[in-house]
């Protein structure tokens, strides 16, 4: 792909034995050729993109190249209103400010995600409330989502697992029929689908990452995705630090007011001309990672029921972004044993969350509900590989013959203890 090569800024490339200059640095050779979990990409544009914005000097939130980026996602998701946020944590405090969660309110999530979801609620007063998820997808499991509701239920908040969709059908028809509101948190969904339709676009609401570690990133942003007419005037106010000042930029007032609640959720202009570029080259980094993705999901099946290796299901209806290639390799014993064979052998890899439910703070700001075994199996067996747009067929070959080769002494292998990678 020579076209696509000279949009990205890659990183250096490592080679046994020796020492290799880029950019003025230089990088020294480990003893065995190194597979890193995630090189970021950089659209090359970005660079000029960055030095333009500086030499206007206009760096505060909320200008051009904010609205340029607001432009590209409402020609991705053309039926939402889109605003720009410093991080998807400050896109999910936004939507539950939003929906006007109040003290004692309950939101429905799955256990199995980052915190920042759980967090967002309690800011306000709010109790998360965790169900189980789905073996196949690791997604929240709809038919455990009733026996969680109660007269304080406000919303549900879905998480679309390593790019994979959640059944939106069925998560948007339970919240109609019971009247709650839906939050997809779509914060490794950048560019996927169900049904053909982006997620982030199926909720009321739905939150992206641009965090460095996804698809497409900037190092830290997000964006809230206002899915529901009604809801949009008084997104732009809590966008605003609660005041009405887009109303009084388009419409020439004399003033603006303070007139609700809100807080500083824009990021700067910095922010924005790197992320205008990155959104320019995302089909290609999709296309890539997809590639990648099912590279590995080739290489694994002959062996993966064998070696007693699970991998993430795909739902029919789901088009996914390749943004995670994770597998279950059993128990915490068995994963730590492979991880430290991988590690030696150069190859890096991640363990993901502990299931919220079972995480210190749970006990003082959140409940349970019901069993939350694939949660607690995932948490103690799930394995990422590296997974980007730069890995090589070559390198992901290495990748599943060492795995495999791991697995095959991780019973007999001493074992060396590895520490959960909590990183959205």
């Amino acid at each position: 792909m020579p076209v696509a090569r000279r949009r990205f800024h890659q990183p250096p490339r490592f080679r046994r034995g020796r020492a290799v200059s880029t950019s003025r640095r230089v990088f020294t050779m480990q003893p065995h050729d190194r597979v890193p979990f995630h090189r970021p990409t950089l659209a090359a544009a970005a660079f000029e993109a960055v030095r333009e914005v500086l030499s206007l000097g206009a760096l505060t939130g909320g200008g051009a190249r904010t609205a340029a980026c607001h432009a590209l996602l409402r020609g991705r998701l053309p039926d939402t209103v889109p605003f720009l946020t410093t991080s998807c944590t400050d896109a999910l405090e936004m939507a539950v400010l939003l929906l006007e969660i109040r003290p004692g309110d309950e939101v429905v999530m799955p256990s199995w995600t980052f915190s920042s979801c759980a967090n967002a609620v309690l800011l306000r007063g709010g109790v998360p409330v965790f169900v189980d998820v789905e073996p196949g997808t690791l997604n929240i499991d709809p038919a455990r989502i009733p026996e969680a509701l109660t007269p304080r239920t406000r919303a549900v908040l879905c998480v679309h697992y390593a790019g994979i969709a959640c059944r939106m059908d069925d998560l948007r028809d339970l919240c109609t029929a019971r009247g709650l509101a839906l939050i997809e948190d779509a914060a490794q969904a950048f560019g996927s689908t169900w049904r053909g339709r982006p997620l982030g676009g199926w909720g009321d609401l739905g939150a992206f990452s641009f965090h460095g570690t996804k698809n497409v990133g900037c190092g830290e942003g997000g964006a809230l995705l206002v899915n529901r007419p009604d809801l949009v005037t008084r997104a732009e106010i809590l966008w605003e630090k609660g005041t009405n000042r887009l109303d009084y930029a388009r419409n020439g007032r004399p003033h603006y007011d303070w007139v609700d609640i809100g807080s500083s959720f824009l990021p700067s202009e910095v922010t924005a001309a790197i992320l205008e570029k990155q959104f320019e080259i995302a089909d290609a980094l999709t296309a890539r990672r997809c590639a990648a993705w099912e590279t590995y999901a080739r290489l694994l099946a002959p062996d993966a029921e064998g070696a007693s290796v699970r991998m993430l299901d795909v739902p029919a209806p789901a088009r996914h972004n390749g943004h995670i290639f994770a597998v279950r390799v059993g128990g915490r014993a068995r994963r730590d044993r492979v991880m430290a064979f991988l590690a030696e052998r150069g190859i890096e890899t991640r363990t993901h969350y502990r299931p919220l439910h079972a995480s210190p703070a749970a006990a003082r700001h959140g409940r349970a509900v019901g069993s939350l075994t694939v949660s607690e199996e995932a948490g103690d067996g799930l394995i990422r590989l590296p997974l980007d747009s730069h890995i090589t067929p070559a390198e992901q070959e290495r990748v599943v013959a060492t795995l495999l080769d791991g697995l095959r002494q991780a019973d007999t292998a001493p074992l060396r203890q590895v520490s959960p990678a909590d990183a959205p």
